[in-house]
């Protein structure tokens, strides 16, 4: 992969890292909390219904989530903008290790919690975020 076709998988990674934060910002407020919910209920197969944001503690931790989530897309998307050129491995390796410790205790603490689905669809956010990250680009030759 080039320098190039990185810094744009970056981008993408940014998008499907921080998507979740708007998602988990509707769901602070009981009128808008459904798309976090139904989030929760596929994550935690099968969609039963079973999940939902009546208790404040759930909308509370929805809205930590949330921050951290857009907070984390955004930051990897300036490292690719203001970063990248200056450190294109730091940049892809810093990435990709918070990509695998977000993955690692994610699905540990879905396992633990009883919601051992939710590693399917981390692996499928995992494969997604990393994309061609998971080795270096090519160096690049100078003309």
């Amino acid at each position: 992969m080039s320098h190039n076709f990185h810094k744009f998988w970056l981008k993408v990674t940014a998008i499907v890292v921080g998507s979740f934060g708007p998602i988990f910002f509707l769901g602070t407020m009981l009128p808008t909390a459904e798309p976090a919910r139904l989030t929760l209920d596929l994550i935690s197969w099968p969609l039963d219904g079973l999940q939902t944001y009546a208790s404040p503690d759930t909308r509370f931790l929805s809205a930590l989530t949330a921050g951290f989530l857009l907070g984390w897309g955004v930051t990897i998307w300036f490292l690719s903008s203001w970063v990248y050129d200056q450190a294109p491995e730091a940049v892809r390796k810093t990435v990709l290790v918070g990509v695998l410790c977000w993955f690692g205790l994610d699905c540990l603490g879905s396992i633990t919690s009883g919601n051992s689905s939710n590693v399917f669809f981390n692996t499928l956010v995992l494969l997604l975020a990393v994309g061609p990250l998971w080795r270096p680009a090519r160096t690049q030759q100078l003309a």
